[in-house]
């Protein structure tokens, strides 16, 4: 069968913690029946498996060897002759920066955010070669935003910050906004930390919640202080922080040990999707100090599970949330200690905030955004 267009799709991203966008995107284009072939690019170890999509569409899974944001020239050179082989109408990279300097194919390009050009994460590099991968990391951005027939961001203010950052993308430029996922249909699982770390009452549980990585920008560190302000009134409270343990969160609890701010707080490590539906079911509140997002997923994601979210007031977050979270200064451990306590002090509050934020998430669709990117193809591939 002869298809209208052959698109691809750079799919690397897909295990990674943004990889959300693109995992939801593939599911919603396999559901519409758009006569295109596409293949998805995944890193060799993806067992990446997409629905049937009938006759009129096409999906064809292709590993790809080369590394996300490599510098290297030979893996710059290699990845773009794959490209060239596979003789795409359009590629669509959904990840700013994963385009080789050196295709020049008509492609399209999701920027999530501009958040590693404020809170770049050294990590264990030398400063000398993180300045090094920077000035990098910069020259990939320009040369992604330069070549690509289109821009797509999650959010006004990532539009606006993009526009600013570079002046040539004002014609180019459009938001499709994310999604949060309905609640798993499961039963909610307690996670097993709560069983060796917490001592049962005859009271309930009272824990706040975050859930995602702890790189610096999420500002966990004033959280864990805001926190210790609460807890001298409410000593029974406890501070979940779910996710992954790696060397962020590993040395975020190190620094609470050393600052005695461990009490209380709870680092799961990985939970899974039965435990972490339990964790938002079961939470006073889902706390967000982070200091730059893109679109801020987890907020959503507490919504949909009748978490009520208090937030910070920094970058995309009150634009996502409307009135459906109470907000504060990130930058302030007092304010923040402040809005959480009126949150979990005061139960119409409270409950006023789980109704708002069954609306809010309303608002967002992952349908839609596979239609909007569906159009974004259709402009460029139509005669």
């Amino acid at each position: 069968m002869a298809y209208k267009h052959h698109i691809v799709i750079d799919a690397r991203i897909r295990q990674a913690s943004t990889g959300r966008y693109v995992d939801r995107l593939l599911n919603e284009l396999a559901k519409t029946k758009t006569g295109f072939h596409y293949t998805v690019l995944v890193e060799p170890s993806d067992k990446l498996k997409i629905p049937s999509a009938g006759q009129r569409t096409k999906f064809q899974i292709v590993p790809c060897r080369f590394r996300q944001f490599s510098f290297n020239p030979l893996t710059q050179v290699l990845f773009a002759w794959q490209l060239y082989r596979l003789k795409a109408d359009l590629v669509h990279f959904t990840m700013t920066g994963q385009q080789p300097l050196f295709y020049f194919g008509k492609q399209i390009t999701f920027t999530h955010d501009l958040t590693m050009l404020r809170y770049a994460r050294r990590g264990r590099l030398p400063r000398w070669l993180h300045a090094i991968r920077m000035r990098g990391y910069r020259l990939l951005l320009w040369a992604a935003h330069r070549q690509a027939e289109y821009i797509l961001v999650p959010s006004d203010y990532v539009r606006t910050a993009v526009k600013k950052y570079h002046l040539f993308v004002r014609r180019k430029i459009d938001v499709t906004y994310e999604a949060a996922d309905p609640p798993v249909e499961t039963r909610s699982t307690k996670p097993e930390i709560f069983n060796s770390v917490i001592r049962y009452t005859k009271y309930e549980i009272r824990f706040l919640l975050y859930v995602g990585s702890a790189f610096p920008h999420k500002n966990l560190k004033r959280l864990i202080k805001a926190f210790a302000e609460i807890r001298k009134k409410q000593p029974d409270l406890k501070l979940v922080l779910a996710g992954k343990r790696e060397y962020h969160s590993k040395n975020l609890e190190k620094w609470a040990g050393k600052n005695d701010l461990a009490e209380g707080v709870i680092f799961t490590g990985f939970v899974s999707e039965p435990e972490l539906k339990w964790l938002y079911e079961n939470a006073e509140c889902y706390v967000f100090p982070s200091l730059s997002e893109g679109f801020g997923l987890p907020g959503l994601e507490a919504m949909t599970h009748g978490c009520p979210v208090v937030s910070s007031d920094a970058t995309c977050l009150p634009e996502i949330y409307g009135d459906a979270a109470h907000y504060f200064d990130p930058k302030s451990v007092d304010y923040m200690a402040e809005s959480v306590a009126k949150v979990i002090n005061n139960e119409k509050f409270r409950k006023d905030l789980i109704k708002k934020g069954h609306k809010q998430v309303k608002k967002y669709d992952w349908q839609k955004t596979a239609a909007q990117t569906l159009e974004t193809y259709n402009s460029l591939l139509s005669p």
